[in-house]
């Protein structure tokens, strides 16, 4: 993988932090940084399609967990065309 080189401003007791988890670590603080910089850049992207792209009709409350679940498996299967099989 190619990287490009870029300067940033950081706060100076953060680089402290750095440099003692570095030391630590046996890394360098530049490793430490790209992983900042990958946990920053994954948590702000956005995404082509949502995280839940299926809806499922309920009864309009919430409900509880093993009927959730069975709300869900029943539509499932009236998607799909599967049988009457546990999902266990």
């Amino acid at each position: 993988m190619s990287m490009k080189r870029t300067n940033v401003y950081a706060d100076p007791e953060d680089l402290a932090i750095i440099k003692e988890a570095a030391k630590r670590r046996s890394i360098s603080e530049a490793e430490i940084i790209r992983q900042g910089i990958h946990l920053a850049a994954m948590a702000n992207r956005v995404w082509d399609e949502p995280l839940f792209s299926r809806t499922f009709e309920g009864p309009g409350r919430t409900l509880p967990k093993s009927e959730a679940r069975d709300t869900v498996a029943d539509a499932v299967r009236r998607e799909t065309g599967s049988g009457s099989g546990s999902a266990a």
